[in-house]
């Protein structure tokens, strides 16, 4: 703090060091999780036992995916509201909201008696996927459970791409807020 440093340079240095802990607490805890399920898994015989070899690696590599987007838009809003309780409660209510949408969609799409004029709703929610990244799509822990490569979506490298182009936008809205960012 005793040395003069631009606003950005504050700012990503501490988003750095967050996703580095955030990312190093999902390491071990994935390796407990990994360690756990073998250790209990040797007693039991299963027809189809957890994948936890290039599976679970990617399982986790998507997981970080989804971590990193609630880390930019923790950011964002950090940066960009006065209440410190609104972090935590905007952080969870996106990552809610990213992460159902699309199954509503889907729903919609094959029972429209779920709800009156569906179809005002339906297109009203399909409105969100230009605004929000599908979380939903990358969840992938399927391929870890069954060991089945066929869990994981056809498109997985464009969803991958956009989601981190996605966050990459949060963290540059997060720095230009900061720079516009009158401090009394």
């Amino acid at each position: 703090m005793t040395y003069p440093l631009p606003r950005q340079a504050f700012l990503l240095s501490r988003v750095f060091v967050a996703a580095l802990l955030l990312f190093s607490l999902l390491i071990v805890l994935a390796s407990a999780l990994a360690w756990l399920t073998n250790w209990v898994g040797h007693g039991i015989s299963q027809s189809k036992p957890p994948a936890l070899g290039l599976p679970y690696v990617v399982t986790m590599a998507f997981i970080a995916l989804d971590l990193l987007v609630a880390l930019a838009i923790g950011t964002l809003i950090a940066v960009t509201t006065t209440t410190p309780s609104f972090v935590l409660i905007g952080t969870i209510g996106f990552m809610g909201v990213a992460r159902s949408y699309s199954a509503i969609v889907a729903l919609l799409t094959r029972d429209s008696t779920l709800v009156g004029n569906a179809d005002t709703y339906q297109s009203s929610l399909s409105l969100l996927g230009y605004l929000l990244p599908d979380l939903a799509a990358l969840d992938v822990r399927m391929i870890s459970l069954y060991g089945d490569w066929q869990f994981l979506p056809d498109d997985w490298p464009l969803r991958v791409v956009s989601t981190l182009a996605y966050a990459a936008a949060l963290f540059a809205l997060s720095v230009w807020a900061l720079n516009r960012k009158k401090f009394a």
